[in-house]
C-alpha cells in the first residue's frame, strides 16, 4: 500500500480562487492513476523520485513527459491524462486541486499551459518556499476555510514568481490593466442593470476586443462572469439573510425572478429556495 494523506476542502464560496481537495501519497513501484480527466486545475508536485505524464495537447495529441523530484505538473480541466509511477524510483508527490475566476490568468503567468504542463522552477529558494505551502495545505485539512484559502495564495504567489518569465510583455501589462478595471466596475455596479457594451465602454474599448482579451485572461465571457460572480453574492444572501427569493434576486441585479431563479439554478444545480433550505446559516 502506497503512503496518502488526502483531505477536501470543506467551502467553494471563494470565487477569485478555490480550493477543492488536496494531498500526498508515495506511490508504489509502476502505480498508475488514469486516463481520465478533471473539472479543475490539479497540480503535483515531485518531492522525490521520478515518473511519466501522458496527456493532451490543446491539439488533443497525447504527449509523454518524464517528471522528476523538483519538477511538477499541471492537469487543466476536462484534459484526458495518465500519470505512472516509475518501476525502479517510483515518485512521491503532493498535489492540490484549485479552481477559480483567476486561476486561468495566473497559471498562463506562470507559463503553463496544455502544451507546456511541466513546471520547471527559475528560483530554488522561491521553489522551496512553494513546497512547504504545499506541504502546509495538504498535512493541515482541518484548519479553517480562511486559514487554507490564504495558504492557498501563498502557494499560487511562489509557483508564479519561481516559474514565470522575468519580463512580462507590454501587451499583457495593458491587458491586465483593462480587466483589472472591468472587474472594478462589476464588482461596483453588478446589482445594477449592466452590461456588457457597459462594461466595455467603462475600460473605453469596443466589445468584441474587450469580450476577447477578457476570455483569454480569465478563461470565462463577460456574460458568463457577471452571472457566475452574481449567483456568488445571490448564495451568500441566501444563506445569511431571511430576505424573499424576490428582494435577492433583485439585489444581484435580476429585477425577473424566473429568470433569477433559472440561471441561480444553472450554476448550483438547485432552485434558490431549494438550495437555501439545504445551506442556511442558522442563527
Amino acid at each position: 500500500m502506497s503512503d496518502l494523506i488526502f483531505s477536501v476542502f470543506p467551502n467553494e464560496n471563494f470565487v477569485d480562487l478555490g480550493l477543492y481537495q488536496s494531498g500526498k501519497e508515495r506511490c508504489e513501484p509502476a502505480h498508475s492513476f488514469g486516463p481520465a480527466s478533471r473539472n479543475h486545475f490539479l497540480f503535483h508536485y515531485i518531492l522525490s523520485g521520478t515518473g511519466l505524464l501522458y496527456a493532451d495537447d490543446s491539439k488533443g495529441n497525447t504527449k509523454e513527459y518524464q517528471i522528476r523530484s523538483g519538477q511538477g505538473f499541471m492537469i487543466f480541466p476536462r484534459q484526458i491524462n495518465t500519470y505512472v509511477a516509475d518501476d525502479k524510483l517510483p515518485w512521491e508527490y503532493v498535489w492540490i486541486e484549485f479552481d477559480g475566476l483567476r486561476a486561468k490568468e495566473i497559471i498562463e503567468i506562470a507559463g503553463l499551459s496544455p502544451d507546456t504542463p511541466v513546471y520547471h522552477a527559475r528560483s530554488k529558494d522561491l521553489r522551496e518556499h512553494m513546497k512547504q505551502e504545499l506541504l502546509y495545505i495538504a498535512e493541515h485539512g482541518n484548519e479553517s476555510p480562511f486559514h487554507l484559502i490564504g495558504h492557498l495564495y501563498l502557494f499560487i504567489d511562489y509557483l508564479s514568481r519561481s516559474s514565470m518569465s522575468m519580463k512580462l510583455s507590454q501587451e499583457g501589462r495593458v491587458r491586465d490593466f483593462y480587466i483589472k478595471e472591468a472587474l472594478n466596475y462589476i464588482e461596483r455596479n453588478f446589482q445594477n442593470d449592466i452590461s456588457v457594451e457597459g462594461i466595455a465602454a467603462s475600460c473605453g474599448l469596443n466589445r468584441s476586443y474587450f469580450g476577447r482579451i477578457f476570455k483569454e485572461a480569465l478563461g470565462k465571457s463577460p456574460q458568463e462572469f457577471l452571472m457566475n460572480y452574481r449567483m456568488v453574492k445571490a448564495a451568500e444572501l441566501l444563506k445569511l439573510t431571511g430576505f424573499s427569493i424576490k428582494d435577492i434576486a433583485n439585489a444581484v441585479g435580476y429585477p425577473n425572478q424566473l429568470h433569477f431563479s433559472r440561471a441561480f439554478k444553472n450554476v448550483y444545480g438547485l432552485p434558490p429556495r431549494e438550495w437555501r433550505n439545504k445551506n442556511r446559516v442558522k442563527a
